[in-house]
């Protein structure tokens, strides 16, 4: 499990359950365990800052990678 934070303000944007190595570029709706974000226009946005973080695309949310940081740890395959 990981947190996702706005790299603006530090505030917790989800708690996602990363499966696999590699860079965080798009969050599945399944995988998704808690949602802290504003969801307006088909953005995502930071529920302190309002700051961009994702887009949603129907089945994931494709993110900023400028825009988050995370911390916690992935689960191997």
């Amino acid at each position: 499990m990981i947190t996702i934070k706005c790299s603006k303000c530090k505030n917790k944007i989800f708690k996602y359950k990363k499966i696999g190595k590699g860079k965080i570029i798009r969050l599945y709706f399944d995988r998704i365990h808690k949602n802290y974000a504003i969801k307006r226009d088909g953005k995502y946005l930071c529920s302190k800052c309002e700051n961009v973080i994702g887009i949603d695309k129907k089945k994931f949310v494709k993110m900023r990678d400028i825009a988050f940081t995370y911390s916690g740890h992935k689960i191997r395959k």
